[in-house]
């Protein structure tokens, strides 16, 4: 399986990402997301189901077209062990969220078109507020049952997104790295291109990198704006292992947008650029949106690679 992921990223210049799935959510009126899970409870409602499918579906049909290979990641983040116990909801419900993204995929009628399910968890408390962060130890043990429950599940790829905290990062690593499934880990960064506990990017990989017996696939950002990467001032070796991008519409950074009342979006064609630079001068192979985006960034993409 290790090998197969490796080989997808390896023979394609260009693989898509989903863009916003909760952010999109939440501006549905009909749509109600769950305080503690997020949108994991959706895959248990008909209302839910049909808006889960019909984002995930509007961001295939895009790479379906374009010929491209599209990940997408299941409705999980939120769904960690204490907040699976702590509701009412099914213990399975990493799995049966596994099982709905399978359904999706099955449900395509280009069997040719390359589609992989990434199992998605998040840092335990604020993915803004590193300080929160869990340490190696306990971080490798909080984690461990949901990247399990994924992992058994049968997902094509784990991955850990909007990781604010090297150290959790490392425990998550750890995890990831046993189960036997390949692993990409997702950093969220401010504008100097580091991630939010202050640490480099390249260092935070080569702390990593250093940790674990199985490395991951490599590493993304996420949830940021494309030039926060800063990517002409990172060291040329970090591209090596830096492979995807899912960035924000918005330039202004994480706590600029919670104090903001109003939704903030650059152009797309500006986001566009700046993202398939990334693509073409570094070799960021894997292009997606996160808070803000929608269709219309991913169709840039395609139209303009």
């Amino acid at each position: 399986m290790i090998r197969n992921m490796k080989k997808l990223i390896e023979d394609n210049r260009l693989i898509l990402m989903e863009a916003a799935i909760v952010e999109q959510l939440r501006r549905s009126d009909n749509i109600k997301l769950d305080q503690s899970l997020v949108n994991a409870p959706l895959i248990y409602n008909a209302a839910g189901r049909a808006a889960l499918k019909n984002l995930y579906q509007s961001y295939i049909d895009i790479a379906q077209k374009a010929g491209i290979p599209f990940l997408m990641c299941t409705p999980t983040w939120r769904a960690s062990k204490n907040r699976v116990y702590g509701s009412t909801l099914r213990r399975s419900i990493n799995a049966d969220a596994v099982e709905f993204m399978k359904q999706i995929r099955d449900s395509q009628n280009n069997s040719k078109h390359v589609i992989k399910i990434g199992g998605m968890i998040g840092c335990k408390n604020d993915c803004y507020l590193p300080e929160e962060g869990l340490n190696i130890s306990d971080s490798e043990l909080f984690h461990s049952w949901q990247i399990e429950q994924l992992a058994n599940a049968g997902v094509d790829f784990l991955i850990a997104e909007t990781l604010p905290n090297v150290a959790e990062a490392t425990g998550i690593a750890k995890a990831m790295a046993v189960s036997g499934i390949p692993y990409i880990i997702s950093f969220v960064i401010n504008r100097n291109g580091s991630v939010l506990d202050g640490t480099s990017l390249k260092d935070a990989i080569d702390v990593i990198d250093s940790s674990v017996t199985i490395k991951p696939l490599g590493y993304m950002v996420n949830c940021a704006y494309p030039s926060f990467l800063s990517a002409e001032k990172q060291p040329v070796k970090l591209f090596s292992r830096l492979i995807g991008c899912q960035a924000n519409a918005s330039s202004l950074d994480h706590c600029e947008l919670e104090n903001s009342d109003m939704l903030s979006a650059e152009d797309v064609s500006e986001w566009g650029e700046a993202m398939l630079n990334l693509n073409s001068m570094y070799g960021t192979k894997i292009l997606g949106g996160c808070c803000g985006t929608g269709s219309e960034h991913l169709q840039y993409i395609v139209e303009n690679c």
